[in-house]
């Protein structure tokens, strides 16, 4: 998305005139920019100490360690809220998850166990990003300008609950692709009203139908 000033805007001149917005699809910072720590050491990222074992449950389980082999087709880990639950808290999602009793450290211990429950073999697709030379648009990008190296999801959850909080900073409580409640459209606002009302333009390119389709 694209957003510039209009000459009937009322807010306060700014030296910035267009910001983009690129929404792409489930990767973390440390799968596509973990390793650039190797060009600078201030970035935290990824140094290949970082392991994950098989098995939480057992201590004698085989670890996976952190790796710069990340393929640019692979495997489809799991992001649903029960996968990646167990994926940060080392643990598969049951019920008492929802508890408030319920008080599980979040270790972030879980994704290999995860990967190879869901498939066989996985574990060592999720345990690796991108070397900085296999994605040379975001090393000259991350050499250039600044990055933000502390990454979080809106929602711990699938793909449009994230989605509509890029677009309206609230999933209102949806936290999978649902997808009768999408069909029907989200009742709240988005911020394209709200550049509207503040006098700002805006544009909208996509490869797919687009998430703001996804509101009344």
């Amino acid at each position: 998305m694209v957003a510039e000033s209009s000459s009937t805007s009322a807010a306060a001149p700014s030296p910035i005139k267009t910001v983009v917005v690129l929404v792409q699809e489930n990767r973390s910072f440390d799968h596509m920019l973990g390793w650039l720590k190797n060009i600078n050491p201030e970035i935290n990222g990824a140094t290949g100490s970082e392991s994950n074992p098989i098995s939480t449950s057992d201590s004698n389980s085989t670890l996976v360690f952190y790796g710069d082999e990340a393929a640019y087709v692979d495997l489809d880990p799991g992001h649903s809220i029960q996968d990646i639950y167990e994926q940060v808290f080392g643990a598969p999602w049951t019920e008492a998850s929802l508890s408030d009793d319920h008080k599980v450290p979040p270790k972030m211990n879980g994704f290999a166990q995860n990967a190879e429950r869901l498939q066989k073999g996985m574990a060592q697709t999720v345990m690796n990003g991108f070397k900085p030379d296999a994605v040379p648009v975001y090393k000259e990008l991350a050499e250039n300008f600044a990055i933000c190296d502390r990454w979080f999801a809106s929602v711990p959850a699938s793909t449009q609950p994230n989605r509509l909080y890029v677009h309206s900073a609230t999933s209102h409580g949806a936290t999978s692709n649902n997808r009768q409640l999408l069909i029907e459209g989200y009742p709240q606002k988005t911020l394209f009203e709200s550049l509207e009302e503040a006098g700002f333009t805006f544009g909208i390119y996509y490869q797919y139908p687009p998430a703001t389709l996804f509101y009344r």
